[in-house]
């Protein structure tokens, strides 16, 4: 999960212009200040890169960051180490 959570917070910082300091393991998207719109943003460019079927109707800003990070994980078959891995 590590190079998954790693690419995320790139993608945050990058693409939707997040501060870097600000994204945590436990920092909900809605924390970072994506709106609904951004969030399904943010599915749908993680599933063109990492080409998984993320379901967009379950984003929502009430995710952290590993809930997305586990979830990209996961479908790509990857074993999902305990949460002190995305720290």
């Amino acid at each position: 999960m590590d190079r998954v959570y790693d690419h995320l917070v790139t993608l945050l910082s990058d693409k939707f212009e997040v501060d870097p300091a600000r994204i945590g393991p436990d920092a909900t998207l809605g924390d970072l200040e994506l709106d609904s719109l951004a969030v399904v943003e943010l599915y749908v460019t993680l599933q063109e890169e990492w080409q998984v079927p993320l379901d967009d109707s379950e984003a929502s800003a009430g995710l952290t960051v590993t809930d997305v990070a586990r979830s990209v994980t996961a479908l790509l078959g990857e074993p999902a180490p305990g949460p002190e891995a995305a720290q």
